[in-house]
């Protein structure tokens, strides 16, 4: 048995947009030997390496209880409007990615792989950034041995549920990114499948601590993750 084919992944986040295409490169790739998606709802996936384990991630560490994985990917998130309320969106993004850390420790997780934002910050004026800078923060109180970061500006996509203000993104970042230079580049707009092949680049990568990758560190992750599986 190779290494690859004794290491599982835990992927929260699989239902939306940076997770579901992260799951479909889990699966084509040969980096893990099973696939877990912890949702709250089940998905309509069949696929020989896959897993699903519907969870209330309030209660996620007694409904996981014996677990073990290798590497744990995080694409948990909402928006207020989803949510309901301010604290319904830290639940979302500070409580349940943290909630899912622990639970990932004590899975005996070697890595923890995370979709942030850019311009995350703790002490920002701007409620979503001050959110993503405090769910940062809590993950590195964790020490994983491993910690990747990911902060991604604009994310380009196409759900199924159609949002105007995603779809103007999608129309007008490919002409505001050569705007966006210096210390601007951060906020370009970036791909979903771009971001999630970066998240398996980090998987990749071998680098210890914690670490954190704004746009142009997202796009050399990618490289790595593009590369052709180990199995």
């Amino acid at each position: 048995m190779t290494e690859a084919q004794s290491k599982v992944a835990l992927l929260a986040g699989a239902t939306g947009l940076a997770g579901g295409a992260l799951l479909d490169i889990l699966l084509e790739a040969g980096d893990f030997s099973r696939v877990v998606a912890v949702t709250r709802r089940p998905l309509a996936r069949e696929h020989p390496r896959f897993a699903n384990r519907t969870v209330q991630f309030d209660k996620i560490a007694s409904q996981l209880t014996g677990f073990t994985c290798h590497t744990a990917f995080c694409c948990l998130g909402t928006t207020i409007r989803a949510a309901g309320s301010e604290q319904g969106f830290r639940r979302v993004d500070v409580d349940y990615v943290l909630a899912l850390a622990r639970v990932a420790q004590a899975a005996q997780a070697q890595r923890f792989i995370v979709v942030s934002s850019a311009g995350a910050n703790a002490s920002s004026r701007n409620f979503y950034l001050r959110t993503k800078g405090e769910m940062e923060e809590t993950l590195v109180a964790t020490n994983f041995a491993a910690l990747d970061i990911l902060q991604p500006g604009v994310l380009l996509g196409w759900r199924r549920e159609l949002r105007p203000l995603e779809l103007a993104a999608r129309v007008l970042m490919p002409l505001v990114n050569p705007l966006l230079v210096g210390s601007y580049a951060v906020y370009r707009g970036i791909s979903v499948c771009t971001v999630a092949l970066a998240m398996l680049g980090a998987a990749r990568s071998g680098r210890r601590g914690a670490n954190r990758y704004s746009y142009t560190g997202i796009l050399a992750l990618a490289r790595k993750g593009a590369a052709r599986g180990v199995l």
